[in-house]
């Protein structure tokens, strides 16, 4: 285990291509790594572990915080022992260095082995996340609206709207420039949907894992002082085209089970709820 160097995060990122699968357990998307990048390429590689048996990757964990750890695993290993046991210990143990001490929180694929071990040791299930998802294998409406993909020149309505859809949001021109620089930024594409009068109302970046496989909304939001217009609903159905467009064989999220807003308006988008997703925490 180790934390990935900045050279190596390109061959992080193809393997979580490869790990994309639509049968499988909602994993680590390239996109997650993708929107992190915004924090730059340093960063983004202190907050990447990596877990290799004989050379090879086998489990990848990205830091959210110093207290919350998303994991994806290989599909083969999820329910490898060896394996399991060594992330549990991994986690669990501070001076390990993956998770500060306190308490902490582990989000892996639900029905990896590893989930069973850190109930044992007295883990607890987290609040519920709903996962959502639209099959591509149909075309997908169009909803009509004026959609711009966002460049160079634009990045800075990008990262307006995103600021005036979520409170608290440090996203900045310098931001979008490091996200764009990133390795998956090469399967993204940032939409801005424009209202009749060319105004920026809502935003969303998706993420291609490539051609067949799961693709990504990471982040959607709506501006404050244009919702309850239907624009939210607009900008799925945008995603879901631009996805498609891009060769995705679907789209899918994930949002926050207390979040009931969003979860209804991906559903008015076309997307479906897939089975709830939890974390695993351990108090202090």
């Amino acid at each position: 285990m180790s934390t990935a160097g900045v050279g190596e995060l390109g061959a992080v990122v193809e393997v979580l291509r490869g790990w994309q699968g639509e049968e499988l357990p909602l994993q680590l998307h390239p996109g997650d790594l993708g929107w992190f990048w915004r924090f730059g390429a340093e960063r983004t590689a202190a907050a990447t572990w990596v877990w290799r048996r004989d050379g090879e990757i086998v489990a990848v964990g990205m830091l959210d915080e110093a207290d919350w750890v998303r994991m994806s695993i290989a599909p083969d290993a999820q329910r490898d022992e060896e394996l399991a046991e060594r992330i549990a210990a991994d986690v669990a143990d501070p001076a390990r260095g993956v998770l500060i001490e306190g308490k902490v929180f582990v989000e892996t694929p639900m029905g990896a082995l590893v989930q069973e071990l850190l109930f044992k040791a007295g883990w607890n299930a987290d609040e519920p996340w709903i996962p959502l998802r639209r099959d591509l294998t149909e075309p997908v409406p169009d909803p009509g609206v004026r959609v711009d993909v966002i460049g160079a020149e634009e990045a800075h309505e990008r990262a307006g709207v995103q600021r005036a859809s979520f409170d608290g949001s440090t996203f900045s021109n310098d931001r979008w420039f490091a996200m764009a620089d990133g390795v998956p930024y090469a399967d993204a594409r940032c939409l801005v949907l424009r209202n009749e009068l060319g105004e920026s109302v809502a935003a969303a970046t998706v993420w291609s894992a490539g051609a067949g496989r799961p693709g990504y909304i990471e982040p959607m939001g709506v501006h404050r002082m244009h919702r309850g217009r239907g624009y939210g609903t607009a900008m799925v159905q945008v995603c879901a085209v631009a996805l498609r467009e891009m060769g995705a064989s679907s789209v899918y999220t994930c949002t926050p089970g207390f979040n009931v807003g969003a979860v209804a308006t991906y559903e008015a988008g076309g997307m479906k709820q897939l089975p709830e997703i939890r974390a695993q925490y351990r108090n202090a």
